[in-house]
Formats: C-alpha cells, sequence, structure tokens
C-alpha cells in the first residue's frame, strides 16, 4: 500500500481569485474539464466538487435560494447548502466531502484532495469481541491516554512534567503517581507533532535516561516532528516517521495509521488505532483531520475542545483590543469550537466520545491576565450538548487515572463498571509546578556572551531566512511585566532588504511591534527555537499596523526556521576577529556553558 498524497484539483491565479464573488461560484478545470463549487463569506472559502453524492449528478444555481446558499441537482432534485456542506433536501441525508481550500502567500488559490481519501477502508477487517478488561484506555493528563491492547500497551503524546511553549503552558490535571513509570514500560508510543504540550523534553528525558529504545512513531510531515532532538541532547534510538494512511501492523490483532491535517499537513497529524477490528481515532489538534474525511461508527473518538491555544486576542494591545472586545471575541469562538466539536461527534456517530487534550493552564503569577481572559470550552458542558445533538453516542469526561474498559461498554454503555474513576483520595488537580527550575533555565540564557555584541541581531535574522516582504517588526526585550529590561535591546528589522534602520522607513509598509520577555526571546534566539515558545506561550505583547495578519512571517517564524540552530561559535569567532588590538579576550567556554544548560 502506497502513502497517501495530496492532490490538486484546481489552482487559480490572486486575478481569479479576486474575480469571485460572494457566495456561489463554478469554476471548471480548464485540463481535465472538471467542475467545482467555491463558496465565498466573510470567514472565507468553501468548496466541493460539483457532484451529487446521491447518484453523481451535477448542480447548477437553485433559483428558489434567495440567500445564494443552494445548488440544486439536475438528476433529482437534490439541494445542497454550500456554506454548511448539509443537503438540506432531502434533510439530514448526507454531508457533501469538502476540498481543502489552501490560499497561497501572493493570494492564489488551490483545492486540494487526498488520494486516498479514506485509506483506512484498505484491508477491512471484522469485528471480534473484546474481553472483559482486553481493551483499556487510561487518561493520564492533558493529551496523553495509555491503551491497553491486549499484552500490548500504546502511549499517546507523554507530557508528564515541566512546561510547554516556554513558561506559558502548565499542566492542570496531576498525572497519577506511576504515570512516568508506565511511559517507560509502554511498548510503543505515539507522538501526534512538534508542540511542546506533546511532544516533552523534559518528558523525554526521563525516557530516554531509563529506556532509549522504545519505538516511538510520529507522521511523515515536512518540519520533522523531532527537528530538536540533536540539540536537545535527548538520547532516543527508535524513532520511526511513517508514512500516511498506510496501516503499521504491530500483530495479528494491532494496526495503526497516522493521517495528516488538512490546514497544517506540515506539522500536525491524527490517528487511527485498530485492534480486532474495533478503531479507536485520535484527531489531537488538527483542524480538519484527513482534510475533514473521518471513519464513521469507531468505537472511540477522542479530540480536543478546549480552545485558548493561542496568543490571539490575548496577548494583543492597541486599537480595538479592549478587554471587553477580547471577552466577547473569545466568547463567541469557544462556542463556535463547541458547536463544530458537537456537530462532528453527531455526523460521525462514533459509540463513545471523549474530550481531551485540552487541560492546560496558564499557573504561572506572572502570566494571571492570560489565565483570566483566556476561557475555555469546559469539557463537561461539550459532552453535555452532544448528549442533546447525538443522544446515542456515550460520552466520556476524564480524570487523571480513570480507566474506560472498551469491551465493557461496548456492551452496555450503561454498566457503572464500565469506567473506573480514580480513588476519592487521588489529586485531580496540580498545585504546584516546579517554577524556579524551568524559568531559571530559560533566564539563564540573558547573560549569554553572544548578547554582549549588538551584532547577534543581524546574525539571527540572516539566518532564519526571512526577507522580500513588506514588514517592519520592532522588538522590545522586557522584564516580566512587559516593561522595558535596563539591559534589553530595543530594535527594528526591516524585512523588505533584511536591514535594521535606526527608525521606520518613509515607504508605507506594514509594522508589527512585539514586546517579547527577555528570557523567553533570548532562549529562542540562542537555540534557534520556534517562535510558538513566544506567541502561544503568551510571552509577548502585540500591536501592529495596520490591525492584519501576516501569515508568511508568522508561517515562517513558527514553522519555517532552519532546522539546525545558529552557529553561535561561528559568531564568536567573527567577532574576536573584528576587536579593536588590546581587547581583553573573553573568558573561554562561556558560549558552550549556554548551550548545555
Amino acid at each position: 500500500m502506497t502513502s497517501q498524497t495530496a492532490q490538486v484539483l484546481l489552482s487559480l491565479d490572486a486575478e481569479a481569485v479576486g474575480l469571485l464573488k460572494d457566495g456561489i461560484n463554478f469554476k471548471k478545470n480548464p485540463r481535465d474539464g472538471k467542475c467545482y463549487i467555491i463558496y465565498k463569506s466573510s470567514e472565507g472559502f468553501k468548496a466541493c466538487k460539483n457532484q451529487c453524492k446521491h447518484q453523481g449528478g451535477l448542480f447548477i444555481q437553485d433559483i428558489e435560494d434567495l440567500d445564494g446558499r443552494t445548488v440544486k441537482c439536475t438528476k433529482h432534485n437534490w439541494k445542497l447548502n454550500v456554506s454548511t456542506m448539509n443537503y438540506v433536501n432531502p434533510p439530514d441525508s448526507f454531508l457533501q466531502d469538502e476540498l481543502e481550500v489552501e490560499i497561497s502567500d501572493d493570494g492564489g488559490l488551490q483545492l486540494v484532495e487526498l488520494n486516498p481519501i479514506d485509506p483506512w477502508l484498505a484491508d477491512p477487517r471484522e469485528p471480534l469481541e473484546l474481553l472483559d478488561g482486553e481493551v483499556k484506555v487510561t487518561y493520564m493528563t492533558h493529551a496523553c491516554m495509555e491503551l491497553q491492547l491486549g499484552q500490548r500497551r500504546f502511549m499517546f503524546d507523554p507530557w508528564l512534567k515541566g512546561p510547554a511553549f516556554a513558561r506559558g503552558w502548565w499542566l492542570l490535571h496531576e498525572p497519577p503517581k506511576d504515570s512516568l513509570d508506565r511511559l517507560c514500560a509502554a511498548d510503543l508510543i505515539y507522538i501526534s507533532h512538534m508542540h511542546s504540550d506533546h511532544l516533552s523534553y523534559p518528558t523525554l528525558k526521563v525516557l530516554s535516561e531509563r529506556r532509549p529504545d522504545i519505538p516511538i512513531y510520529v507522521g511523515d510531515t515536512s518540519r520533522p516532528v523531532f527537528w530538536y532532538l540533536e540539540q536537545s541532547q535527548v538520547k532516543l534510538t527508535n524513532i520511526n516517521i511513517v508514512p500516511f494512511g498506510v496501516w503499521q501492523e504491530i500483530d495479528e490483532h494491532l494496526r495503526f495509521m497516522i493521517l495528516m491535517d488538512g490546514v497544517h499537513p506540515e506539522m500536525d497529524t491524527c490517528i487511527i488505532v485498530e485492534y480486532k477490528g474495533h478503531m479507536i481515532l485520535n484527531t489531537v489538534d488538527c483542524t480538519r483531520p484527513n482534510g475533514g474525511r473521518l471513519p464513521q461508527k469507531v468505537d472511540l473518538m477522542m479530540s480536543d475542545f478546549a480552545g485558548g491555544a493561542s496568543g490571539f486576542p490575548m496577548t494583543f494591545h492597541g486599537g480595538k483590543y479592549t478587554d471587553s472586545w477580547k471577552a466577547d471575541f473569545i466568547k463567541t469562538e469557544r462556542k463556535k469550537l463547541l458547536t463544530y466539536k458537537a456537530q462532528l461527534v453527531k455526523s460521525l456517530q462514533p459509540r463513545i466520545y471523549c474530550p481531551f487534550a485540552g487541560y492546560f493552564v496558564e499557573a504561572h503569577p506572572s502570566d494571571r491576565y492570560i489565565k483570566d481572559t483566556n476561557i475555555k470550552n469546559s469539557a463537561q458542558d461539550l459532552n453535555t450538548h452532544i448528549t442533546k445533538l447525538a443522544p446515542d453516542v456515550m460520552t466520556w469526561t476524564p480524570k487523571p487515572g480513570s480507566v474506560l474498559d472498551l469491551g465493557l461498554a461496548l456492551r452496555d454503555s450503561t454498566n457503572s463498571e464500565a469506567i473506573t474513576n480514580p480513588p476519592a483520595s487521588a489529586k485531580i488537580y496540580k498545585d504546584s509546578w516546579d517554577f524556579a527550575l524551568y524559568v531559571d533555565e530559560l533566564n539563564s540564557a540573558i547573560s549569554c556572551e553572544i548578547f554582549k555584541h549588538q551584532s547577534w541581531i543581524q546574525f539571527y535574522y540572516t539566518w532564519a531566512g526571512f526577507q522580500n516582504y513588506n514588514l517592519v517588526l520592532r522588538v522590545i526585550e522586557t522584564d516580566d511585566n512587559f516593561e522595558p529590561h535596563p539591559d534589553g535591546y530595543d530594535y527594528l528589522v526591516d524585512f523588505l532588504d533584511l536591514s535594521f534602520p535606526t527608525k521606520r522607513p518613509d515607504r508605507e509598509h506594514s509594522y508589527i511591534e512585539t514586546k517579547n520577555r527577555i528570557g523567553v526571546m533570548r532562549y529562542v534566539v540562542l537555540h534557534g527555537r520556534l517562535w510558538d515558545d513566544l506567541y502561544i506561550g503568551f510571552q509577548n505583547r502585540i500591536s501592529r499596523d495596520p490591525d492584519i495578519y501576516h501569515h508568511k512571517f508568522w508561517n515562517h517564524f513558527q514553522t519555517e526556521l532552519p532546522v539546525r540552530g545558529p552557529d553561535w561559535e561561528q559568531f564568536l569567532e567573527q567577532e574576536g576577529s573584528n576587536k579593536e588590538p588590546g581587547t581583553p579576550e573573553e573568558e573561554p567556554g562561556q558560549w558552550y556553558f549556554c548551550v548545555m544548560l
């Protein structure tokens, strides 16, 4: 079986995109004559093939539709609402398969379809009856689940200690006391993507010291999941990169398949695990897992639910970004997410659904504003909503250490023994996080030798490799309260020609001002880390003029920085050769001390 690939069905240049009208557009591929429907709204684009799912008829504009959202099939008059991809006549019949819409940096558009779109159908297996206790799913914390599948134990996304995104995220739930022992005893591990609430180097350091050869599986993303492994000095020797959409056979009963995300294929993945014909679907953080095409009626489905995993809008200030505007925006977005997740569960009809991968907290005292502002969805609220929409779906709101016996639950969802909760004495929520240990490590970068030379700024941004873009960035290094640090830098970067002016240029240009906590900023610079630590970790405050999102800039610094970090040893050698005669020599080894921390 060959790897799943993404196929471009239609391409439009920026001029053609600009000519698309609001509402329904029919566009034909001149190469093969196939037609597609593109729906344009204030929220962006949706698209599908011009083909009815009933018997393959072609759609035309529905002249009875006054809102401009519905098309009608020429065969049997079935009607499709393209804004929702729901068939409205007959109602509750089908959901139209949606194509991925990719917008390029130059304003062009591509319609993309995964091929094959449903690879899990290859080599289907009939479900066998599960014995009591044969398949157990244990929730550890956040996105970490342990699956006992017969005699094997499969662990997902182990974040069991330390912070994520520098110092911005901390575990909400206290993992079971034996969670690290169970991790080290697992037979295999799946890590969905490179974000540090899923790929936790403090956690994996423990694993590397006790069992470095444990098999770890990741998807074949364009940005390698373990791109930072060598620099992290965590020694893991059995990392397996597997192709998308291909069954990985573990034994006669157990196999799994990793799928890509339709919105972030360069980074995000999800997984289907099958044991004795029973499927467990874990969509993790994917925005549109497998392009929105997923297996129906799986035995257990897990997904994120909480929201709040972004610096927007909490870290933004100036203009419209008042506290009341942020509160209204966050409330609206969380409601939209909760509704989307509930509708997804309704459409897929899993036997059991579990919300997870959203149990983090902005626990550090300096981030109290973020914690108070960044209100998240409740897992229980989502499950209550699902019960109203899809009463046949059993829901599970997990506590750390709680166990789902899949066989028991499938036979009788009302069986009280199907879910075992932790004892009443068990600690559910964390109340201490070793802040000093991790914050001190970040702040150790502040005094590193390279930052004594202002030329580090040019060296770093040259290494970063982003230019030919009409954006000026101002970076202000600050203390924990986002006030200018007395020893910090305040500088401009003009990305049009990668220059470093002392004032903003006279030409018309976009402008971003970011105040970055000095310890995190310098740690990111020193180690060549991605700017997710700053942005998703709430470690900066941002204003922009005009108030628009610069995808090309953020995508570069969040996913496309060079895999190998800056060569600071070379930088210091250059600085040494540029010294004036008689300048004292620097102490040897200071650069290496910074790196080894």
